[in-house]
């Protein structure tokens, strides 16, 4: 099992959404704790160690470091680009 980390950006953007959609978002959290690599998963282009996941209309940017801790980069809406554009910066 792994350890979670949850970068500021994206548990600010967590923690403004209605209670349904931070449970669904809390409870993949949980769920890639368990398996980091699930089958609806994709290893992004141009980043060699950075994944990304959905969950209803939201979008998960992740990576493990060094197979102990689950780093949360980034959370936002799938129908923009806003995720990649914030990971552009980073």
């Amino acid at each position: 099992m792994l350890k979670i980390e949850i970068s500021k950006r994206a548990e600010k953007f967590i923690r403004k959404l209605p209670a349904k959609q931070k449970r669904q978002i809390i409870t993949k959290i949980m769920s890639l704790r368990l398996n980091s690599e699930p089958h609806d998963s994709i290893q992004l282009k141009g980043h060699d160690f950075y994944r990304r996941t959905d969950i209803g209309e939201y979008r998960i940017i992740y990576y493990v470091r060094e197979s102990v801790v689950l780093i949360i980069l980034l959370v936002g809406k799938r129908n923009h680009d806003e995720v990649y554009k914030q990971l552009k910066r980073i």
